[in-house]
């Protein structure tokens, strides 16, 4: 038992106790050396009074570092905190030692006792240089000693700011890697050529392939949130050929209760580099618009449906209705919001194409507001089910939509996609027309149908980019389709917020596109991808163009031929205006088409091109039908002139 305790006193005390013990030895020193010093470097001193004066000082000097604590700091991580307190630890010997020389001067409590002034000065000096030095020279060692028996990076802090410094001291703390931070980079120019602890600030020109080789630079760490992209980029092509790995320091409020260390540097990702403004929407409006709603969500297990649902569960909505298909998915959202905390929301296992199911949870629920989230989404798997698209993508919405207006349910929000513009595939076609059968039943009921249009949404099931880190962490090649393919890009949370923003400002027959910035060259996304990871292209991994997928575009539109916009409140967010309809017709054709569908004609893509004038298939077998169509288009055309001018000759 006594050895179990003396065991974990030692763990606990024992640091703490001999770093006291070391100090209390080097004040004694030091007096000493300031008695040696002041006598000429001689011992022509009074040694009794010497002997009689040491057992006070260290007495003094017991209490005063138990006062400040300055050898409880941790000694390898000695910083400038550290050496105030040894300073003040010191200055409180001084005082004291002084008192008690003045004191004893009046009262004689030590007969012949003094010490004096010029030799307490020195003894100051000499023991602020001494503990400051240990504690420096142990903490050298330490490191010396730590970069022989562990693994050691070479890294550059880009960001010479607060940030900076507070990234440079994390790296020396970390015990599990020995960090050498042998640069800085920063983009204010009065700053370049300094030194910070040391080490000097560059300019990012500095850096290329040849400085990261010549310096066997292992890791570049992005400390400052204010980098130009543009920037990164720059960085990132300057380092084509280099095995060198990109790292970002997370924001300030994500650090862990407020105090940040190197576990938290994490990988740079792609989506950081995307050079695009993040949507802004800060609507007070938003509040009173989910105040005391009943609020339904549909692909409420989806990519954006999930982040519709919990951003909407922030709101002081009455309830919260998530309907998804997807069992194991709906119950991970159902979960996530557990945990933050939120219990007025309802999971329901159901199907969009269940006209009856779907009847039964407005009847009983009475949702006032519906988000439309859910779909088949994946271009080339839609391709060859054309019946699955029809039935989940037009027959599921025209089900859910004339449910909604059954219901009287004030707003309907539908999320659709930027492939429904000018469609070349099945998938697209069927959103568009979605799009425009509710815009149809919009003439005819209470409910307001609104439409959002946007592009590739970043990490989403089925994107691009977790499609490439897993090739990436599978040694690649990366695969591609086009050499020359583009792509939009919006986050996750910005979609959705676009969504929520769009069923605030709706009024009806709206459809909302968002400024999405410039397309990005998929090539390029990818080349980047290998470079931050850390590998080379092509000499790691390379990139392997597979050819166009069926019904897939080498670039996506936000706006449809004829369609041009109306601005709104917000800079980002803008109203297409799309052709007119012949309402009736129209949704009586789609009506049509989704009974035929039933039967899974195989001439329901024709009949889906005939609806939709602007649908012409892209590297896709219903190609054939595109020919069909224009000689049908012309035939009618030919007809109708012949009768015009038949009735012009009768005249």
């Amino acid at each position: 038992m006594i050895k179990e305790n003396f065991s974990y006193l030692s763990k606990k005390y024992a640091s703490k106790w001999l770093v006291f013990a070391i100090d209390l030895l080097l004040v004694a020193s030091a007096f000493f050396i300031a008695y040696f010093v002041r006598f000429n470097f001689t011992l022509d001193f009074d040694l009794n009074q010497f002997l009689i004066q040491i057992p006070l000082l260290l007495a003094i000097a017991s209490v005063s570092f138990l006062l400040v604590g300055s050898h409880k700091s941790v000694i390898r991580h000695t910083g400038f905190t550290d050496v105030v307190n040894v300073f003040k630890a010191i200055s409180l010997i001084a005082l004291t030692c002084v008192s008690c020389v003045l004191l004893n001067g009046i009262v004689h409590f030590i007969a012949d006792f003094t010490i004096p002034l010029s030799i307490i000065v020195i003894h100051s000096l000499l023991s602020f240089v001494a503990l400051s030095g240990s504690r420096l020279l142990f903490k050298i060692l330490y490191n010396q000693i730590k970069s022989k028996l562990i693994e050691s990076k070479n890294v550059i802090v880009y960001g010479a700011g607060d940030s900076g410094i507070v990234t440079y001291n994390a790296l020396l703390d970390n015990t599990a890697v020995n960090y050498n931070v042998l640069f800085f980079i920063d983009d204010d120019t009065k700053k370049r050529g300094k030194l910070i602890n040391g080490v000097k600030i560059l300019s990012l020109k500095n850096i290329d392939n040849d400085f990261i080789k010549n310096n066997n630079i292992n890791e570049i760490i992005l400390a400052s949130q204010t980098i130009d992209p543009g920037n990164i980029i720059t960085l990132v092509d300057n380092l084509n050929s280099i095995d060198v790995k990109i790292k970002k320091v997370p924001p300030i409020e994500d650090w862990i209760n407020g105090e940040f260390s190197s576990s938290q540097i994490k990988q740079f990702q792609i989506e950081d580099l995307l050079d695009r403004a993040p949507i802004d929407i800060d609507n007070p409006n938003l509040l009173n618009e989910f105040d005391r709603e009943v609020v339904l969500v549909t692909g409420a297990a989806g990519s954006i449906g999930s982040e519709i649902a919990k951003q909407i569960a922030h709101f002081s909505v009455e309830k919260l209705i998530l309907v998804d298909q997807a069992e194991s998915a709906l119950y991970d959202v159902q979960q996530d919001l557990k945990r933050e905390g939120k219990n007025n929301f309802t999971a329901i296992v159901a199907d969009i194409r269940d006209g009856l199911r779907m009847d039964t949870i407005f009847q009983k629920y009475k949702p006032t507001m519906v988000f439309h989230a859910a779909a088949y989404k994946h271009v080339p798997l839609m391709e060859d089910s054309p019946y699955e698209a029809i039935k989940i993508n037009v027959n599921g919405t025209k089900l859910l939509a004339d449910t909604a207006s059954k219901y009287n349910v004030k707003k309907f929000v539908f999320v659709s996609t930027d492939k429904a513009v000018n469609p070349t595939s099945v998938m697209g076609a069927t959103k568009r027309m979605a799009e425009m059968y509710i815009s149809c039943l919009q003439k005819e009921s209470k409910t307001r149908f609104i439409t959002t249009r946007f592009g590739n949404v970043l990490g989403s099931n089925g994107s691009v980019i977790p499609l490439f880190k897993k090739q990436i962490e599978q040694g690649g090649p990366l695969t591609l389709t086009h050499k020359e393919i583009t792509r939009y890009f919006m986050t996750i949370p910005e979609a959705a917020q676009l969504v929520l923003e769009a069923g605030t400002m709706g009024k009806g027959g709206e459809i909302f596109i968002f400024d999405m910035g410039e397309s990005v060259k998929i090539y390029d996304l990818a080349k980047n991808m290998i470079r931050l990871s850390g590998l080379r292209f092509p000499e790691d991994i390379d990139i392997e163009i597979t050819g166009l997928r069926p019904g897939e575009k080498l670039y996506e539109e936000l706006l449809a031929n004829g369609e041009n916009t109306l601005a709104t409140y917000h800079k980002k967010i803008l109203i297409s205006k799309t052709r007119e309809l012949d309402n009736n017709k129209v949704k009586a054709e789609i009506e049509e088409l989704c009974i035929t569908n039933r039967f899974q004609n195989n001439n329901i893509v024709l009949k889906m091109k005939n609806l939709i004038p602007e649908y012409k298939s892209n590297n896709s077998d219903y190609e054939k039908f595109d020919k069909r169509v224009e000689g049908y288009k012309k035939a009618k055309a030919l007809g109708a002139q012949k009768s015009y001018n038949n009735k012009k000759s009768s005249i």
